[in-house]
């Protein structure tokens, strides 16, 4: 159960992951083009980048994008179908017969064996970076561990020579975060450690070695980190590289971002008027009798590559700051960084979220509705066990028979069952007889598909959602996820498909009044697996609407064919379609190698092309199941 669980986690959180990498890796690039750009500007400016960088890897773009979605006013609704009317009618295959049973017989086959290590790889994966991130927190936590002994064995030091020089440097410097110096016997470099509460440990005996102006141009850098908070900015990118230890690019990252803050420490002091050689001659001395810090999130003076900081320090060059130009590129920079993903999200807007935006805007008119529980209607038909779903807008509402309160919600929302989350399982198993009457008086023609025929679909969508809250107590939010769909394009040999010969006129005499402007499919099923659409009048748009429902999927029509078609389309459903799960056999699976893909293809010289693309899911949070039948 739980590998299982698993992989279908994964199935959701891969893409997503994928695409944050290649996102926040694509953002380091940039800022790396930019730091070049600042290369002979200060430090300070290009360690913002690198950080800037490091965050990223915290912040998903489609949290902008999300924000994008939630702005937007109106999107059309690629499921939205009106007009259309759809039977379904099934005839599944006798029940067996009993007083034989049949042993199972075993087989080990290599597909079933791959198939099991293609489960199993999630597990693997998320097993793989849980050691990871243990590994490199049990590292980091001895050596933690280690700075934590050392100031707990260390003494404070509130005189001499290295008080008095700290006090005077911070009123010059005019520091008012308050630090303590404690003196510490162990052979670690002077650093600051903590970040709210910031401690410098200064090691024993070191002070022996430094002249005044050595002792103070090292204060003076370690000033300049806690004014920084570059311990802060540390941790956090310690965070960052034990979430993604397995990314090369954010250790790399780190490496810069030492690099930067101790390069921006050393311009700080050199711009304060000390001498470049004592400062040099200072950090030398450091790195004579001290070892360097073991963690990042612990400035100290040492980090970061020796001999290109001395060579930095030594050379009298004069560091410029950003001109007006540099700050006005890195500020679009920054906008477009944080404006593009809003308007990518507006741009591509979930239906869910502008449909809901237009339908507020819409007073639901008066109506009446019928609905009652109801179980699979079963007849005994030539040995078989018979059973019809019949879903319509009609003239006058909505009707539908025999169907489950999930596929009512399908309905009511437009959306496919992949696209519905959550809820209790009886939305799937209890089945209702829905009858929907709008009062058309109170529908104005701007609210009508066509005026002369009644409500438009949207309008009985409305309805249906007014029901499902006041009947069924749902309570449904909206989310965008990524999600398994489908794109209907013409196959590479072209469209077998021949324009409709019907006229509307004719085909409204022999059609049910409930066959708006002359369009309509009826699926049957034969035997079990034998099954046929019949369609009349139908646009690739309307064929690519049933295909959802008979998918379960999302299917975006792209065949770019105009005008309507008269086609039957005639398969085989897979053996594994039982009475129970007929109307969701392996073709209906999603299984491009499955007889409904390839009768598709030969057929109507038609394409089903799967993909996986963010889309609107609808998350079921409450519902209550009706106890007896409701009209009024």
């Amino acid at each position: 159960m739980i590998p299982t669980n698993l992989s279908a986690l994964w199935n959701d959180i891969a893409p997503a992951l994928g695409n944050h990498l290649w996102q926040s890796t694509l953002f380091a690039a940039a800022a790396g083009l930019l730091t070049l750009f600042l290369r002979k500007n200060r430090a300070r400016a290009r360690y913002g980048l690198w950080l800037a960088a490091s965050v990223k890897f915290l912040i998903p773009f489609s949290l902008l994008v999300g924000l994008g979605n939630r702005m937007a006013w109106s999107h059309p609704s690629p499921t939205a179908t009106g007009g259309l009317y759809v039977a379904v009618e099934q005839i599944s295959q006798p029940f067996a017969q009993t007083g034989i049973v049949m042993p199972a017989i075993s087989r080990s086959t290599p597909g079933l064996t791959e198939q099991n290590l293609f489960h199993m790889l999630p597990a693997f994966l998320v097993a793989l970076w849980l050691c990871g991130f243990a590994l490199v927190l049990l590292i980091w936590g001895v050596r933690w561990r280690k700075i934590s002994l050392a100031l707990k064995n260390a003494e404070p030091l509130q005189e001499g020579r290295e008080a008095e020089a700290l006090r005077k440097l911070q009123r010059i410097a005019g520091t008012r975060t308050p630090i303590d110096l404690v003196l510490s016997r162990t052979s670690l470099e002077p650093g600051i450690f903590g970040i709210t509460r910031p401690v410098l440990v200064w090691p024993e005996g070191i002070s022996k070695h430094l002249e005044d102006e050595h002792l103070e141009a090292i204060l003076v850098h370690e000033l300049w980190h806690v004014r920084r908070r570059d311990n802060l900015a540390a941790a956090i990118h310690m965070f960052v590289e034990a979430m993604f230890w397995f990314h090369p690019l954010v250790w790399w990252l780190g490496a810069r971002l030492v690099e930067e803050r101790e390069r921006a420490c050393d311009e700080e002091v050199v711009e304060l008027g000390g001498e470049r050689h004592v400062y040099a001659e200072s950090i030398l001395k450091v790195c004579e009798f001290c070892v360097g810090s073991p963690l990042a999130c612990v400035s100290g003076v040492t980090g970061s590559d020796l001999k290109k900081r001395m060579v930095h320090i030594m050379t009298e060059q004069i560091v410029r700051k950003l001109e007006f130009g540099k700050k006005v590129l890195l500020s679009a920079a920054a906008m477009l960084a944080i404006a593009l993903p809003i308007v990518f999200g507006l741009v591509n807007a979930t239906p869910t979220r502008a449909q809901a935006d237009e339908e507020a805007s819409t007073s639901i008119p008066k109506y009446t509705a019928s609905i009652k529980p109801t179980s699979l209607p079963t007849e005994v038909h030539g040995g078989s066990v018979k059973h019809m779903e019949q879903i319509m807008f009609s003239p006058n509402g909505f009707f539908a028979a025999n169907i489950s309160l999930e596929k009512i919600i399908q309905e009511a929302y437009g959306v496919q069952a992949n696209q519905i989350v959550g809820g209790p399982d009886w939305l799937k198993s209890t089945a209702y007889d829905v009858e929907v009457k709008i009062n058309n008086s109170q529908v104005s023609e701007a609210e009508t598909d066509n005026p002369e025929l009644g409500p438009s679909t949207k309008q009985s969508r409305q309805v249906l959602r007014s029901i499902l809250a006041e009947r069924f107590k749902l309570a449904v939010h909206n989310e965008t996820k990524n999600l398994s769909s489908y794109v209907l394009v013409v196959a590479e040999d072209g469209s077998k498909l021949q324009p409709s010969q019907a006229t509307d006129g004719a085909f409204h005499a022999e059609a049910p009044r409930s066959m708006l402007m002359g369009s309509s499919m009826r699926m049957k099923v034969d035997d079990g697996q034998a099954r046929a659409l019949e369609a009349r009048g139908i646009p690739t748009a309307a064929f690519a609407s049933l295909l959802s429902r008979q998918l379960g999927k999302v299917v975006v029509d792209k065949t770019a064919l105009p005008g309507k078609y008269d086609f039957t389309l005639k398969w085989t459903a897979e053996p594994s379609a039982t009475p129970e799960n007929s109307t969701e056999s392996a073709d209906a699976a999603g299984d491009s190698s499955s007889p409904l893909f390839a009768a598709i293809h030969d057929q109507l010289g038609l394409k089903l092309e799967p993909q996986k693309a963010p889309l609107p899911a609808l998350v079921i949070d409450h519902a209550e199941r009706l106890a007896e039948s409701v009209q009024n």
